[in-house]
């Protein structure tokens, strides 16, 4: 009996993660990518003396042995009066052979991953600088794989992904996303047999004598250093375009490997729908007049390079995450990685709206209570306290999944329509457009469409922790006819910051008569509602379109009935979870947590208490990941259910 137990023990926990695994396929991205081996603390500066204006990255590819050789002009301007000299960030692993500005040489030390430059002479004009580096090396890979010599089926793949830090790994630049070049060129030589890809334009392709050929891209658009990208290997190439007027289309480029390009076309011509949807709800795809695709790669996720989007796994949502990006995230770039929800909770709730317009309200809510139940897992604030962590940057709970649902309760004040018009309003805003922004930028322009004043809203959810828990009490007086007054209490738990969350919340009443829903404000820890419907109330419903991230109870029927005991939520769940359960009458109850074997682990409850519908937060300390059970004894009623806790 022991072994069976503990057969059935394993096959749980399995099942278990093989059902988180699929919910978090959707958001499979950037924080997916993260080993052991390849995460750093990195302390995050660069030179803010200097504004970059240009890059072109003239790149040269060998193979057996693999190198990159570079010829990186960099153009941009002195802030400072008489300014002449300023430094690049680039990695110790690779060597800078010289640097020139025209014709003459520059001064130069390369030493902590900086390039210091001094500029002498003629080629200093006015404020302005131009300068040309020549360097060798074998890129050195940083957090998410910055840049690598892969492989595929005996076939070199070649690919880069520089968020947040990785840029400066592979070609001199300043790496910060608030300073955005104006444009940019990626020029590639690699071996004859393989394509390469990179942002904007393929302007030419030059077959040299060399047995290799050179892939002139061309970027007419603002675009950040860590967006900057290159994939290269046999691709095969698959064209579709979307077309977004009459008169007007524009090219959908997919390289894949040849060997699963067939099989993806299906998946791939969900992007056209993808286009359309957000073209609908956020403005016209902003870089209308190059293309957009995707770029497989060697990593199991994707990444939003600009106009290029870097693939590892391809299914409809991850398609629509990484599009959502090219409006938040590569035409509106957070200003810094404190504000990274401006980029990935943006992109989060991309998948919820293409889901809600492909599959219909119903999986709409489904998707979202996925995001709620990930949500829920977060600690600390949406606003990254620590940037020089990678993965506290990009923390799926967090960044990714509160982030979108930050959206979603906006979307619950405003309405559809005005968040909309918000989103729309935000893209296409001159003073973020094509730049970057921070969490008060896109706070100002909801504020000025919606007409409401959301200062306390931003406060609480970007930089307050946690979520509310509602207990809500309420009974109702016959008044006159068929008028019945309702008398609502809500009670918040006390939270650290916040001390309660001030949110408006919809209720709705159910009577004999007809259904009612009321807007009202909850602003205080308890507070004591007020109002008149029409008919006998029988069932009040707290948040009834579930805007709100938050646990509840208290809003069931009116009238017990009966005994039950509640499937816990979240389940699995780590670090806590809610029980929830009814009593028809005056009972002693007790609530006991048993592990697969019959061992109690914890007594929770064991009172007198009255009929009513109660709930207790279960947060174990030194309990193992797997099966447990809780079971309800009141009076001669008994119930046992199954949770699972997973570290």
């Amino acid at each position: 009996m022991r072994n069976l137990i503990l057969f059935i023990f394993i096959i749980l926990v399995f099942k278990s993660a093989f059902l988180q695994a699929q919910n978090q396929i959707p958001e499979f991205e950037k924080q997916k990518f993260i080993s052991s081996n390849n995460i750093r603390n990195i302390n995050y500066d660069s030179d803010t003396t200097i504004d970059i204006k240009y890059y072109k990255l003239n790149l040269g590819i060998k193979l057996n042995p693999d190198n990159l050789f570079g010829a990186v002009t960099v153009n941009g301007l002195f802030k400072l009066f008489q300014q002449n000299s300023f430094y690049l960030d680039l990695s110790n692993s690779l060597i800078v052979d010289s640097i020139k500005a025209g014709i003459d040489s520059i001064v130069f030390s390369h030493n902590s991953n900086k390039l210091f430059i001094t500029i002498i002479g003629s080629e200093l004009y006015n404020s302005n600088f131009s300068i040309i580096i020549y360097y060798h090396g074998i890129p050195v890979p940083s957090g998410y794989g910055s840049f690598v010599f892969g492989s595929n089926n005996s076939s070199p793949v070649i690919w880069s992904l520089s968020e947040p830090f990785g840029a400066s790994d592979w070609f001199p630049c300043k790496n910060a996303p608030s300073d955005k070049a104006d444009s940019s060129d990626v020029w590639i030589n690699c071996p004859a047999n393989l394509t390469a890809v990179s942002n904007g334009t393929l302007n030419e392709v030059v077959t040299n004598n060399d047995s290799t050929k050179t892939f002139k891209w061309h970027n007419s658009y603002p675009i950040a250093n860590y967006l900057l990208s290159l994939a290269v290997t046999n691709y095969s190439l698959y064209k579709n375009y979307f077309k977004y007027s009459q008169t007007d289309s524009m090219p959908v480029f997919h390289y894949l490997y040849p060997e699963v390009i067939d099989s993806l076309k299906p998946t791939l011509d969900k992007t056209i729908t993808a286009l359309r949807i957000f073209s609908d709800k956020f403005g016209l795809y902003p870089f209308i007049n190059a293309k957009y695709g995707h770029a497989q790669f060697g990593e199991n996720g994707g990444m939003e390079h600009q106009t290029i989007s870097s693939m590892g796994l391809f299914n409809e949502y991850i398609i629509a995450h990484e599009l959502t990006h090219q409006w938040f995230g590569d035409k509106i770039t957070c200003k810094d990685w404190h504000h990274i929800w401006l980029n990935e909770g943006f992109a989060t709730y991309g998948e919820c709206i293409y889901v809600e317009n492909v599959y219909g309200k119903t999986a709409f809510d489904n998707y979202v209570a996925g995001k709620v139940q990930d949500a829920k897992r977060a600690t600390g604030t949406i606003y990254v306290q620590n940037i020089s962590s990678i993965p506290e940057i990009f923390n799926s709970y967090r960044s990714y999944a509160k982030g979108s649902l930050v959206l979603h309760m906006l979307r619950g004040i405003t309405g559809d329509s005005v968040f909309f018009n918000i989103m729309k309003a935000y893209a296409s805003d001159t003073s973020v457009a094509y730049k970057n922004a921070t969490t008060e930028d896109f706070q100002r322009i909801a504020e000025i469409v919606s007409g409401l004043q959301l200062d306390y809203f931003f406060l609480e959810w970007i930089y307050g922790e946690n979520y509310p828990l509602y207990n809500i009490k309420w009974n109702y007086t016959q008044g006159t006819g068929n008028l019945y007054n309702v008398n609502m209490t809500i009670t918040q738990s006390q939270n650290t910051y916040p001390l309660f969350f001030t949110m408006p919340f919809d209720v709705k009443i159910n009577t004999d008569i007809s259904d009612t829903t009321i807007r009202l404000f909850n602003n205080a820890l308890v507070q004591t509602f007020n109002f008149s419907v029409s008919g006998k109330p029988a069932l009040l419903t707290f948040d009834p379109g579930n805007f709100i991230l938050k646990d509840k109870y208290g809003d069931e029927p009116f009238e017990i009935v009966g005994y039950s005991l509640s499937q816990n939520y979240p389940n699995p769940f780590n670090p806590n979870t809610t029980i929830k359960y009814t009593l028809g009458g005056n009972v002693l109850v007790k609530v006991t947590v048993y592990d697969v074997l019959g061992k109690k682990i914890v007594v929770l409850i064991n009172e007198k208490q009255n009929a009513g519908n109660y709930i207790i937060n279960f947060a174990p300390q030194n309990l193992s990941s797997g099966v447990y059970f809780y079971k309800i004894e009141a009076g001669n009623f008994t119930r046992v259910r199954k949770m699972i806790l997973v570290h």
